[in-house]
Order: C-alpha cells, then sequence, then structure tokens
C-alpha cells in the first residue's frame, strides 16, 4: 500500500481506519494509536507493521488534538482524500440490467450521522452506488466514515453539481427513479422495484427539493401505523432499501 505525501484527511476510529486498510482504496501515510495499544488495536497495528506504514504512538490528549475529535477509539489514520466515482462510471457498472441495477440518491442529507448510516445500510443491501449532491448536503467526511462503521470505505459514492438533471440522466439508461415522499398516495409496497431502479431519500427539514420531486416517475409513501411521522431520513431510507432487496430476492427464488 503506497504512502502518498499528499494525503489530506485524518480519518479516526477503529472500524474506519480498519474498513479503510481493508478496501484499499486510500493511500495510508502514517497511522496514529494512543501509547498503550489495546488488543482491539493491536491486530491494525500488525496490518500497518505489514503495509510497511509507520506508526506513531501518541497521548489521549495528543490523539485528540491529531484527529480532532474524541471519538477517535485511540486509533487514525492521515490518508489520501476520498476515492469519488464518477457519474457515468457508476451508471455504467455493472449496467442497468432487471434484479441488479440499483442506485440511493440522497438529496440534501445535512446530518453526517444520518448520511453514515444510510451508506451502512446501502452497502449491506448490495446496492450499486449512492448519489450525493455536491451543494448544501454532507460530504464523504471522515465523520462520515465513522458514522457508517467503515462502510463509506466500500461504497461506490459519486457527487453531483444536479441532481434533477442526474434524475434524466438516470432515465434516459431506462432507469426508474422513486421518489420518497410522506404525502404521497401511492405505498411504498405498491411499487415493483425489480427493473434497473435509483430511490431518492430527501433532507432532514424538507425532504426531497421540488423539481427533484418532479422529476422522478413515482413518488412513495411508507406506511405507518403511529399517531404521528416518526421515521427520519435513514430510517425511512433503510425502510426503502431493504423493501428493494426483498423484492429481489423474492423474485430470484421464484426464478430458482
Amino acid at each position: 500500500m503506497l504512502r502518498n505525501k499528499k494525503a489530506s484527511e485524518i480519518l479516526y476510529g477503529v472500524h474506519s481506519v480498519d474498513e479503510a486498510l481493508k478496501a484499499g482504496r486510500r493511500d495510508f501515510q502514517e497511522i496514529y494509536t494512543r501509547r498503550k495499544i489495546s488488543s482491539r488495536l493491536m491486530p491494525l497495528v500488525e496490518q500497518a507493521e505489514r503495509f510497511k506504514i509507520p506508526v506513531r504512538n501518541m497521548s489521549q490528549t495528543e490523539m485528540t488534538l491529531k484527529t480532532g475529535t474524541d471519538l477517535h477509539q485511540g486509533i487514525g489514520a492521515l490518508v489520501s482524500p476520498y476515492p469519488l466515482i464518477g457519474l457515468e462510471e457508476m451508471i455504467d457498472y455493472p449496467g442497468p440490467v432487471p434484479g441488479d441495477f440499483f442506485l440511493l440518491l440522497i438529496d440534501g442529507v445535512e446530518d453526517p450521522q444520518n448520511l453514515g448510516a444510510l451508506v451502512r445500510t446501502a452497502l449491506g443491501v448490495g446496492i450499486t452506488g449512492v448519489v450525493i449532491p455536491k451543494n448544501r448536503a454532507a460530504s464523504p467526511t471522515p465523520a462520515v466514515s465513522r458514522a457508517s462503521a467503515g462502510a463509506l470505505e466500500h461504497i461506490r459514492l459519486s457527487r453531483v453539481t444536479n441532481m434533477a438533471s442526474t434524475i434524466q440522466t438516470l432515465k434516459k439508461k431506462g432507469v426508474w427513479v422513486v421518489g420518497t415522499d410522506a404525502c404521497a398516495a401511492s405505498s411504498l409496497f405498491s411499487i415493483d422495484f425489480t427493473p434497473p431502479v435509483a430511490v431518492v431519500i430527501g433532507g432532514e427539514a424538507g425532504g426531497i427539493r421540488p423539481l427533484v420531486r418532479k422529476r422522478c416517475d413515482f413518488l412513495v409513501s411508507i406506511p405507518q401505523g403511529g399517531p404521528v411521522m416518526s421515521l427520519n431520513a435513514s430510517v425511512a431510507g433503510a425502510v426503502v432499501m431493504y423493501e428493494v432487496l426483498r423484492q429481489r430476492q423474492t423474485a430470484k427464488n421464484e426464478k430458482d
């Protein structure tokens, strides 16, 4: 694993550093650990030594100053920037084919915790990739990597300037675009998610933006039995993603 002198981010937390090492998509310049290395950290230190990555021991205070947080769990890493994927590359891999192609479009989620949770679920359902806007939205920072328990290090993620235009591009490629809207008349469970699909999840406050909502092929709501609409962006996204997975696994089992 090459060391890059231009590395510009500091990952922190056991899962973030561990998954970044496993993913092999970032160059590691240096790894930081607290002086008293726990049994939990030892495998990471040993892995760093195998990759010939320098390991520097620090006090707890120094670790907090270096990583910029007290949530470092005793480990950090100076690494190259997050490896984004271009939209065209995202669309062409592996290609919109039934039962396979599935994108998550996250329109304006600003909380790194929510973005991290969505990315973690997306990786769990085997998604093709995640698309986020460049402006007014959380970006793939070390905080998001930690919130995702390191899932961000494996996910294919693209940042786009215009989400509405992105939807148009996807539709031209034969991808159905389904937006989530608490007021939509159609239920999530009434939609066929087995064709190539992109699901749009809106931001914490206003949901999907008007123009993005207009470009969607379908709008769906998640049925709820309680007296208030209680699902936040990350939970709503998880419900929708697992419904897509459920339908596709059911369709596959019926063919076998």
